[in-house]
């Protein structure tokens, strides 16, 4: 559908892009990685024409809609939220202003067989077609839709977009994107303002009802959920390869050891030609070999080596000093602001070496509980912080208090205590500040920069409970994954308030709910929360279907009247069309269902195979490893299986 044509970038005369090929095809879900700076946002902006590559092309075929959500943007203060999502159909408005300016030139002419004509008529059906597919009629019921499933509630809608966040803006900017219903989907960290519900709608947004998706994203579950497709940018090149995340990171490791072995052998002839050289150089009877051998060495096309991280650093950071038993005690917490009670009754204990989360819909009060804990704000009720207790708090603005007058080198050495200072070099490295880079001062630093920054920080204090607010927010993949072993390893206490699931997993033994003004604790990870939260939902779906059936049957006298309401209603009446692509519809909602369902059994022969081995005594380190694995593939297919059934629950309600 999109072809990307000998594409070359360079910024300085250094090569981002070195002549770069590939095409996106009509249903492909892309995942573009890279390591930060690789080019990854600049080829996003490329294909959404916003900028011009120093040589090459992106061909668009006339007809074809991109709709790119970029990491920053300026929404609007003059308009309510529901006026600035209106504006996303305002394309179809001009298509239908175009369409009758096209059937006015119609009937005024009369040159039936010219060829501007049959142009004209040509042109006329695809705008038609166009039409059609991309109007809705209600456009009401889906900007509503829209709005809710990333997290607005009706009463916001008439609200001035001046009111909200950044991040609120962003989502008002992705639901404008959405119900455009461009034929490629163009996405910059889409989720880093996004709570885990709204994930998970968004997942099965692109999943279910999107064309084609090109995204860059950190939240590794969610790309690995969504796309089917992921090209790598590394050192001014691409790899392509057709499979999910997971799946190429595996391919990646392959492709790495055959990319060294290569460099290898040839770092070898190199230097074998380079000592025959030197050795012959003088002797007029090697003359010829010389020369010869100094032409081959020029001619040689020099092999690179990806850049990888072979240091397999282990943060061993300070001993926490014990604390209390029992480092929170909260008991009838509640915090409102004015006549908006944020949550209230909040009871709970958290004991000490637990990890916990804090999850929910942003604005449900969870930083709110976090600076109530931190005594930043007042509260209702009690809030005991356990003896010896040393907080160590990581808040969303906490990149924007460092001193930015310091280098990065000096910001940790003036927290490194005992035998860690000897590697603040090392650690540094490990969160991408190493060489040149920890001699830069803070205040050049970009926002991921001193968010990394500051996290190094923190973990560096001797603190026992550490309270961290979307710590994840900017980080690439490899730094959250040295942050979420540095946490696992931590013996302390620890509240998480995150909506990375991957991040979560595996790392928190117990949930905290937010919502509806109230705080539920539930124990387990982040899988069994969402699983639990999933049939929650069911059950509540069940019972209201329950009651509306139970008031039918203790109103008969209505039935009559219901029926011959229903007969004489041609607003209720499907078409013969209408109903076929109906069923259509939801054979293909039943048909995912049924996918998964065999997917998930086919993992959990697998599973029960690999136990088997292990219970047998007969597996090695190896049988460990692939059950981790499997372990993995079976919660993302219980994930993709909860999508699929939420869409056919909907589809048949």
């Amino acid at each position: 559908m999109i072809s990307i044509n000998n594409l070359s970038v360079e910024f300085s005369a250094k090569s981002l892009f070195d002549n770069i090929n590939y095409v996106i095809n009509d249903k492909d879900k892309i995942a573009l990685v890279g390591k930060n700076g690789a080019g990854k946002s600049t080829m996003l902006k490329i294909i959404a024409g916003l900028q011009t590559p120093t040589s090459g092309s992106v061909a668009v075929p006339e007809g074809v809609s991109i709709g790119y959500l970029p990491q920053h943007m300026i929404t609007p203060d003059e308009v309510t939220v529901i006026q600035e999502v209106r504006k996303a159909f305002s394309k179809i408005d001009e298509m239908q202003r175009r369409m009758d300016a096209m059937n006015a030139e119609l009937a005024e002419r009369t040159d039936y067989e010219s060829e501007s004509y049959q142009r004209l008529i040509e042109q006329m059906t695809a705008l038609s077609d166009r039409i059609s597919i991309t109007a809705s009629d209600n456009c009401e019921a889906e900007m509503e839709k829209t709005l809710m499933g990333l997290g607005f509630v009706r009463s916001d809608f008439n609200r001035q977009t001046s009111e909200f966040s950044g991040g609120w803006r962003m989502r008002i900017e992705l639901a404008k994107l959405l119900l455009t219903k461009p034929d490629v989907l163009l996405l910059d960290e889409p989720t880093n303002h996004l709570d885990i519900e709204s994930i998970q709608w968004l997942e099965n947004f692109l999943l279910t009802k999107a064309k084609a998706v090109v995204l860059v994203s950190h939240d590794r579950a969610f790309i690995d959920n969504v796309t089917n497709r992921t090209i790598e940018i590394s050192l001014g090149k691409i790899y392509d390869y057709s499979v999910n995340y997971s799946k190429y990171i595996e391919l990646r490791k392959e492709r790495i050891e055959q990319q060294m072995r290569a460099y290898n052998n040839q770092q070898k002839q190199i230097a074998d030609t380079e000592a025959f050289i030197e050795r012959f150089r003088y002797k007029a009877t090697k003359a010829v070999q010389v020369q010869s051998r100094m032409k081959q060495l020029a001619k040689i096309d020099r092999i690179e080596v990806d850049e990888v991280d072979t240091s397999h650093l282990n943060l061993k950071f300070p001993p926490a000093p014990r604390s209390g038993d029992y480092p929170i005690i909260a008991d009838n917490v509640g915090k409102a602001y004015g006549d908006h009670q944020v949550f209230d009754h909040a009871t709970f204990t958290i004991k000490r070496g637990e990890k916990v989360a804090f999850v929910g819909k942003n604005g449900e009060g969870k930083s709110t509980l976090v600076k109530c804990i931190m005594g930043e704000i007042p509260f209702t009720g009690s809030l005991k912080i356990g003896h010896n207790v040393k907080i160590g708090y990581f808040a969303q603005n906490q990149a924007s208090m460092l001193d930015e007058t310091l280098t990065v080198f000096d910001t940790i050495d003036h927290v490194a205590v005992g035998d860690i200072r000897t590697k603040i070099r090392d650690i540094l490295g490990a969160f991408m500040f190493g060489g040149e880079a920890s001699d830069k001062k803070v205040k050049v630093l970009s926002g991921g920069e001193r968010t990394r920054l500051a996290m190094i920080k923190l973990l560096l204090e001797p603190v026992n409970f550490l309270i961290l607010d979307e710590p994840t927010n900017h980080l690439d993949m490899k730094t959250k994954d040295i942050l979420k072993q540095a946490i696992k390893d931590f013996d302390g206490t620890v509240i998480l308030v995150s909506h990375d699931r991957e991040f979560l997993d595996g790392l928190v033994e117990k949930v905290y709910e937010f919502g509806g003004g109230q705080v539920k604790e539930m124990l387990g990870g982040i899988y069994d929360f969402l699983e639990k939260k999933r049939i929650a939902s069911l059950r509540e779906l069940e019972l209201s279907k329950s009651v509306e059936t139970n008031t039918l049957k203790a109103k008969p006298e209505n039935t009559k009247s219901a029926e011959e309401s229903k007969q004489t209603s041609p607003a209720k009446k499907l078409s013969y069309a209408e109903q076929r692509e109906r069923e259509k519809i939801l054979r293909k909602a039943k048909k995912k269902v049924e996918e998964a369902e065999a997917e998930i059994a086919r993992i959990e022969a697998t599973l029960k195979s690999i136990e088997d081995e292990i219970a047998n005594n007969s597996g090695d380190q190896d049988i460990y490893n692939r059950h981790a694995e499997t372990t993995k593939a079976l919660e993302n297919a219980m994930s993709i299986w909860e999508l699929a059934s939420m869409e056919l629950d909907e589809l048949q309600s």
